[in-house]
C-alpha cells in the first residue's frame, strides 16, 4: 500500500453507498445552519460518477420548478449521510449529459427489472 492510500485509509466509509449511473436516488445531506444541524434531501437521477476510493464522486439532477439542477456529492464525505436507492435505470452509457437536453418524457430512463 503506497503512501497515499495508507493516509486516506480513515477517511474511507466501510460501506460506501451503492449509486450507479441511471438510478434515481435520495442522497441525505448535513446542513449547518448557525448553530444548528439538519438533514437535507435531495433526490434525482445518477448522470455521472468521477474517480474512485476516496475522490469517488457522483452527479445528481433533478428538475425543480422548470430548472435543471445538478449538484456533485462526494460519496466518502462526512456531510453525506447516507444514499437510498428509489429505483434503477436501464442505461448504455457511462455518462448521461444528453438527460439536458431533454425535458418531459423525453428525460425518462426505463426502469432495470
Amino acid at each position: 500500500m503506497d503512501l497515499m492510500q495508507a493516509f486516506t485509509a480513515k477517511y474511507v466509509k466501510e460501506e460506501p453507498p451503492k449509486a450507479n449511473i441511471g438510478d434515481t436516488v435520495r442522497v441525505h445531506v448535513k446542513v449547518k445552519e448557525g448553530s444548528r444541524e439538519r438533514i437535507q434531501v435531495f433526490e434525482g437521477t445518477v448522470i455521472a460518477k468521477k474517480h474512485g476510493g476516496i475522490d469517488e464522486s457522483i452527479t445528481v439532477r433533478r428538475v425543480s420548478y422548470g430548472v435543471g439542477v445538478e449538484k456533485v456529492f462526494p460519496l466518502h464525505a462526512p456531510a453525506v449521510e447516507k444514499i437510498e436507492l428509489v429505483r434503477k435505470g436501464k442505461v448504455r452509457r457511462a455518462k448521461l449529459y444528453y438527460l439536458r437536453d431533454r425535458v418531459g418524457k423525453g428525460a425518462k430512463l426505463k426502469e432495470k427489472l
